[in-house]
C-alpha cells in the first residue's frame, strides 16, 4: 500500500497538549521531536512525555515518527533505545553525515529486536550529508540498513553553510536537486525542510508548488495550519489526473496494442509516460482512500 507523505508535522514531545491533538490532524505523518523543538533541560522529560502517550494509545491511526538526539549526544543513546521499545513507524536520524551514522543505528535496532517494519528517516541538513548524499542513498536498496527517506534540514544546513535563505532559495537550490537526485536513484521519499514563518500562507503555498515541482514528495511542517496547503500541492491535480486517465485509456484500444508509441491529444506518448500516468492513477486512489477513511 502506497503511504503519502504530503504533510509530516513536528511535534515536540515535551508538548503534550499538543500530543493529545495528534489523532485529529489531517496531515500524513507526525514525526514527535525530542531533538531541537526540545531544550536540554526538557530531553528527559520529553522522553518520559513520549513514552506515556504511546503507553496510553495516544498514536492511533496516525503515522508517527520519533526524531531522537544525536547519537553523539548524550540522550541519543537513551532516545534510541525508548524508541526501538515504542516501534513507531520510523525513527529519525538527525546530523547525519556518512552512511556509517544509518548503519550504526540500525545495527542497534537489530540488535535489541526491534522489529523490520520500523525503518530510518536521515536528515540531511549538515555540508557532509550533502557531499555524501550519494552513498547515502545506496542505503535505501539495502533492506537491512532500514533508510526509507531523507528529510532535508534545510536551517540548519544554511546555518552551517553561511547560505543566505531567500524567499526563492535560489542558494540552496542546487543542493536540493542533488538530494532530490540522489533519493531517486536510492528508491527511497525525499521531504522538503519547513518553512519558518507559518503565518505567510502565500509564501508557504508558494515554496510547496515549488518543492513539488522539484520533484520532493511532500514537506515538513512547524505548525498544524500548514497541513492544508502542503496537502493540496503535493496531490495530483484535478487536470493531471484526467491527462493520466486519457493515456490510459489510449493505451487500451486495440488499434494501439503492442504499441510503444501513440498519439494522445496531438503529442507523442511513450510508454514510460504510459507508467508515468499508471503511478499518478495509483497514488490519487491511494491518497483518494485515506481520505475517505479519515471521514
Amino acid at each position: 500500500m502506497l503511504h503519502p507523505r504530503r504533510s509530516v508535522l513536528y511535534v515536540p514531545a515535551s508538548n503534550t497538549k499538543a500530543l493529545a491533538k495528534v489523532a485529529t490532524l489531517s496531515c500524513d505523518a507526525i514525526i514527535v521531536d525530542l531533538e531541537d523543538a526540545v531544550a536540554p533541560a526538557d530531553k528527559v522529560q520529553a522522553r518520559s512525555n513520549l513514552e506515556a502517550w504511546f503507553s496510553e494509545g495516544g498514536p492511533g491511526d496516525a503515522r508517527v515518527m520519533i526524531r531522537i538526539n544525536a547519537l553523539s549526544t548524550e540522550w541519543g543513546s537513551d532516545d534510541l533505545a525508548l524508541a526501538g521499545r515504542l516501534e513507531p513507524k520510523g525513527i529519525v536520524l538527525p546530523k547525519v553525515d556518512t552512511p556509517r551514522d544509518i548503519l550504526n543505528a540500525a545495527d542497534a535496532l537489530d540488535d535489541n529486536g526491534v522489529g523490520e517494519t520500523t525503518g530510518l528517516w536521515a536528515m540531511i541538513e549538515t555540508p557532509r550529508a550533502v557531499l555524501n548524499i550519494g552513498p547515502l542513498a545506496e542505503l535505501g536498496r539495502d533492506p537491512g540498513a532500514r533508510l526509507e527517506a531523507f528529510v532535508v534540514g534545510t536551517n540548519d544546513l544554511a546555518r552551517d553553510t553561511g547560505v543566505s535563505m531567500k524567499p526563492d532559495r535560489r542558494w540552496l537550490t542546487p543542493w536540493l536537486m542533488q538530494i532530490v537526485l540522489a533519493a531517486r536513484a536510492g528508491g527511497i521519499c525525499v521531504l522538503d525542510g519547513v518553512y519558518n514563518d507559518f503565518r505567510d500562507a502565500e509564501g508557504f503555498a508558494r515554496e510547496c508548488a515549488e518543492a513539488a515541482a522539484m520533484g520532493f514528495d511532500g514537506k515538513t511542517l512547524i505548525h498544524p495550519t500548514q497541513i492544508e496547503a502542503a496537502n493540496a500541492a503535493f496531490s495530483p491535480s484535478a487536470e493531471a489526473l484526467a491527462e493520466a486517465e486519457a493515456i490510459v485509456a489510449a493505451f487500451a484500444r486495440p488499434e494501439n496494442a503492442g504499441k510503444g508509441v501513440i498519439q494522445v491529444g496531438g503529442r507523442m506518448t511513450e510508454i514510460l509516460h504510459l507508467r508515468q500516468a499508471e503511478d499518478l492513477i495509483r497514488r490519487s486512489g491511494a491518497l483518494q482512500s485515506r481520505h475517505e477513511k479519515d471521514r
